[in-house]
C-alpha cells in the first residue's frame, strides 16, 4: 500500500528552477515505479518570493512547509537583490525558515565519487574513498547571539559587536544527532570547537563529554581544536566519520570539506530540527547567477539533497539507495556537467544530466527484476 507524502518544492533563484525541474522527474520515475507517492505544493522562497510577496519568506509559504513531510529547496541570492534592506535579501528568507522551524542541526556530507576523484585538488590518494559527514549546529552561536550590531565610539571609531552563546541543551541536542548518526557510519566523532580560548567552547567540550560517558560511551570520540581540524581535514581527511562542532565553525569548516570533493556542484545538505518537524534539503552550492538559464548547471547536488530527503524525513533508505547508486552510475559513465567536466567524458546539459539518471534507474530496476 502506497504511503504519500508531502512536499514543499521552493526551487528559489538563480539555477535553483532549473534543477528542480530534474528532482521532479525523479519524483515523478519514483511515483510509476515504487509504492512512494508524493503530495507537492511549489512555492517561492528568495528573491523570486520577495517580487512576488514583498518579502523573502511568506507567511502562507512558512505555513505550507510546517505542514509537509519534507522541504526541498534551490537556492537563493542574486545580484540584483544586492540593495534592498538586509531582512528583505533573498538569504533572510532562508535564515527564517531555519529559525522558525528550529532546524537546529545541519547536515553538510563530503562525499568523494570514485569517478571524480580527479577532480579534487588534493593527491587522489589523499582522498579516494573519502566519506565525512558534518553535523552543524545551525540555530545558536554568533550567527544569533545578542547583543550585536555596530556603536558608534565617536572619534570616527565604532565597534561591532557579535555574541557567541550557547546553552547545554543547544549543544546536548546536536550532540545526540552526532552520535546517532555515527552509529550507522563509522562509530566515529570528532568535537570541534576552541576550549582553549572561548568559555563557549569550554561548555562545548564539557557537555559533548558528559553526553557520550552518559549514552554514548559504544561510540569512539575525539575532541580537536577547530584550527586543527581545519588542518587535518587537508593533512589526512580518512580519519574524520563525523565531525559535529557549532555555527561559525561549522560554517567554515564544512565549506572545506566541500572542496576535498571537486565541486559544490555534487554536494547536498540536510537541516533537521526535533521529530515530528519537517527536515529542509538543499544543494551546497549557490544561485549562480552567472549560468542560470543557461542549462549549464549540475542539478545532483539538488537531487542528492532530495535523496537525503528520502533518506532521514521519508523513511525511504531502499530508494534513497537506488538513486544514489543510479548518481554513481552516472558518473562512472562519464556523463558530466560542465563543472565537473573531464577529459574523455561526455558533456550534457542539466536536463540532459536528469534524463541520464532516469535511464540509470530504470535500468537498475530491470535489472533486479
Amino acid at each position: 500500500m502506497s504511503t504519500t507524502h508531502k512536499l514543499t518544492l521552493l526551487p528559489g533563484d538563480g539555477i535553483g528552477p532549473e534543477a528542480m525541474v530534474e528532482v521532479k522527474k525523479v519524483i515523478a520515475w519514483l511515483e510509476s515505479n515504487t509504492d512512494l507517492a508524493f503530495d507537492l505544493t511549489d512555492d517561492d522562497i528568495g528573491g523570486t518570493a520577495y517580487e512576488r510577496y514583498g518579502v523573502p519568506l511568506a507567511d502562507e509559504t512558512l505555513e505550507a512547509c510546517r505542514n509537509s513531510d519534507a522541504i526541498i529547496m534551490g537556492s537563493v541570492g542574486g545580484p540584483q537583490w544586492d540593495s534592498v534592506d538586509y531582512d528583505k535579501r533573498p538569504e533572510a528568507g532562508l535564515l527564517r525558515l531555519r529559525k522558525e522551524l528550529d532546524l537546529f542541526a545541519n547536515l553538510r556530507p563530503a562525499l568523494v565519487f570514485d569517478a571524480l576523484v580527479e577532480a579534487s585538488t588534493l593527491k587522489p590518494e589523499i582522498v579516494k574513498g573519502l566519506d565525512i559527514l558534518i553535523v552543524r549546529e545551525l540555530t545558536s552561536g554568533v550567527y544569533f547571539g545578542e547583543p550585536r550590531g555596530i556603536e558608534d565610539l565617536g572619534n570616527g571609531q565604532k565597534r561591532g559587536i557579535n555574541t557567541q552563546s550557547y546553552t547545554t541543551e543547544e549543544i546536548r541536542r546536536v550532540g545526540k544527532v552526532a552520535f546517532e548518526l555515527a552509529r550507522k557510519r563509522g562509530n566515529k566523532v570528532h568535537s570541534c570547537e576552541k576550549a582553549n580560548v572561548m568559555e563557549s567552547g569550554k561548555l562545548w567540550r564539557e557537555v559533548i563529554t558528559e553526553l557520550h560517558a552518559a549514552y554514548y560511551p559504544d561510540v569512539e570520540l575525539h575532541h580537536m581544536y577547530a584550527d586543527n581540524c581545519a588542518m587535518q581535514l587537508l593533512r589526512n581527511p580518512a580519519q574524520f566519520d563525523v565531525i559535529v562542532t557549532d555555527n561559525l565553525f561549522g560554517d567554515i569548516l564544512s565549506d572545506e570539506a566541500s572542496m576535498l570533493t571537486g565541486s559544490l556542484g555534487m554536494l547536498p545538505s540536510a537541516s533537521l530540527g526535533a521529530p515530528g518537524i519537517p527536515g529542509l534539503y538543499e544543494p551546497v552550492h549557490g544561485s549562480a547567477p552567472d549560468i542560470a538559464g543557461q542549462g549549464k548547471a549540475n542539478p545532483l547536488a539538488t537531487i542528492l539533497s532530495f535523496s537525503m530527503a528520502l533518506r532521514y524525513s521519508l523513511n525511504a533508505s531502499a530508494q534513497a539507495d537506488l538513486l544514489e547508486a543510479a548518481v554513481k552510475s552516472v558518473l562512472e559513465k562519464g556523463i558530466r556537467t560542465p563543472d565537473i567536466m573531464a577529459e574523455g567524458c561526455t558533456e550534457v546539459s542539466t536536463g540532459a544530466m536528469g534524463d541520464a539518471l532516469i535511464d540509470e534507474l530504470s535500468s537498475a530496476l530491470q535489472k533486479a527484476a
